[in-house]
């Protein structure tokens, strides 16, 4: 089996209206409208050409897990999140890249990494 790529990521968060609006106003991304009526709160987003799905659940302790939105600028995206009063930590050196991480409210983390130039 060799897959075509990532198609989304899933991530339980406790209360969907608060982690819709930090994702769609705080991080820039969309909902999307064809996410079926299960039996249990959530909303699907479009991330680029991917997905994150959020699921309406206790959050599981962090053990290292995370998911990484690419972004082609971070210092004017780490200043625009700060500007929202969303904590994002100060830009690092990875390899021939940088990072940042934030939280969402309900714990999770999120890298945003710019690819080395």
């Amino acid at each position: 089996m060799k897959p075509d790529g990532l198609h989304h990521v899933s991530l339980n968060v406790r209360d969907v209206p608060a982690a819709l609006d930090f994702y769609t106003r705080g991080v820039g991304l969309t909902e999307r409208a064809d996410r079926p009526a299960f039996n249990f709160g959530g909303a699907w987003l479009d991330a680029g050409a991917q997905q994150i799905h959020l699921i309406e659940a206790d959050t599981p302790p962090a053990l290292g897990q995370h998911f990484a939105l690419a972004v082609t600028d971070l210092d004017a995206v780490v200043a625009e999140l700060r500007s929202q009063g969303i904590d994002v930590t100060d830009p690092v050196g990875v390899g021939t890249g940088r990072q940042s991480f934030l939280a969402d409210p309900a714990g999770n983390r999120v890298e945003l990494q710019e690819p080395g130039r």
